[in-house]
């Protein structure tokens, strides 16, 4: 530990191999209580670590569903008048539509006043909340949908007493294939399709689709669309867009609301970053209980090896020596906790996205502050118990050892 030279004894060196070497003697002789206290540091690591992994695989999910739901889907529908009344969309609106340059697919929707039941046996105000919708056979399409069993309604069903049902209309009636009936307003209707969950048009979700011919034969709909549905070139989203309005009721084009349904998908991407900043509040909570907890640990430390103290000073040990050692012993606490905290996470991070089919995404951000994190933990807590080590003189140490 020391070294002699011509000129007489230079200061006692403490090699950083020898430092490692005798911080972990801590841990070593005294396992269970150094795993408790890691496990604190480990709880608050890893609670940062999910928390952010969760949220960037949540947030990159829905963008993975943005990129293949397309973010060139818009929707039209009726306003207010300047008086403040419901507008309407004229009956050519569809048309009209589909000729603006860089559309490229066009469908609409017509709500019909109308009673779905399971059977005729059920009071005709019981209707599980399931609306109907009256729409062209390229809705499906155009919103980018799928169909989880049988087929959607094509040139020739359409005019015929056929439905789609919704994911959670088929749910409600308790329906799971094709070839089933529903009554419908005094008529059995055949299900010839059920519709996979719609990410962009969710209210479809809980409807029952039928042709427009069907619609306004048995149901008494009109013809004139409630929503018309759009898609248009990626490259000229914005300027199509710009021109809807007039497009759909050139008389009153003020009476016309457009949106693009994927906004909010995006808008949600971005608003889960709001929950993040209270979760890590709560992870950070836990990285404060675990840094007391080795405080305390290295404190009870100190008092406990007061002989090994006195005795290391009485062979030539410096309060350097001494404070290094245990301030180095905490410091490799805190990292034992923290690379366990960012294994667990990231493993939470992973089974968790996979469950719910996400990429997994555990952002470098998470990985390298975790490490920061339990590092500055570890030097804090250990500040205070090394300088008390540090401050023993070897026969006092060695007294009341």
């Amino acid at each position: 530990m020391s070294t002699s030279s011509a000129g007489g004894a230079t200061p006692s060196r403490l090699l950083p191999a020898d430092l490692l070497r005798v911080g972990a003697v801590g841990l070593r002789t005294r396992r269970l209580r150094a795993a408790l206290s890691a496990l604190g540091i480990a709880i608050g690591i890893a609670s940062m670590v999910a928390v952010l992994g969760l949220s960037a695989s949540s947030r990159q999910g829905l963008l993975d569903e943005l990129d293949r739901l397309g973010t060139n889907l818009l929707t039209v529908s009726p306003g207010q008048t300047l008086g403040g009344d419901d507008a309407t969309l004229p009956r050519a609106a569809r048309r009209s539509l589909s000729r603006i340059g860089g559309v490229e697919q066009v469908a609409s929707v017509r709500s019909v006043d109308g009673s779905v039941r399971r059977t005729d046996k059920i009071d005709p105000n019981e209707t599980g909340g399931i609306a109907i919708a009256a729409a062209d056979p390229t809705l499906l399409s155009t919103l980018g949908g799928s169909l989880s069993r049988g087929r959607f309604l094509n040139a020739g069903s359409a005019r015929t007493p056929a439905v789609v049902l919704g994911s959670e209309a088929a749910a409600t009636l308790g329906i799971d294939r094709p070839g089933e009936r529903v009554y419908i307003d005094g008529r059995w209707w055949t299900v010839v399709g059920i519709m996979r969950p719609l990410e962009l048009a969710e209210g479809l979700d809980r409807s029952v689709i039928v042709g427009y011919a069907a619609a306004v034969r048995w149901l008494g709909a009109e013809r004139s669309a409630s929503t018309v549905y759009l898609r248009a070139d990626e490259d000229r989203v914005t300027d199509v867009r710009a021109l809807m309005p007039s497009a759909a009721n050139p008389e009153n084009p003020e009476e016309v609301d457009v949106s693009r349904p994927s906004d909010a998908l995006a808008a949600k991407a971005e608003a889960d970053s709001a929950l993040t900043g209270l979760f890590l509040g709560l992870g950070a909570v836990a990285l404060l209980v675990g840094g007391i907890g080795i405080a305390n640990t290295m404190v009870i430390s100190v008092l406990e090896r007061r002989s090994e103290i006195g005795l290391r000073r009485a062979l030539g040990a410096t309060r350097g020596h001494v404070r290094a050692q245990f301030f180095v012993e905490s410091l490799l606490l805190a990292v034992v906790g923290g690379a366990a905290g960012i294994l667990i996470g990231a493993m939470v991070t992973g089974g968790y996205a996979k469950a719910r089919g996400w990429t997994s995404v555990v952002p470098a951000e998470a990985i390298g502050g975790g490490i920061a994190a339990a590092l500055l933990i570890g030097a804090v807590a250990g500040l205070y118990p090394a300088a008390r080590a540090a401050r023993l003189s070897p026969t006092e140490a060695l007294r009341s050892a």
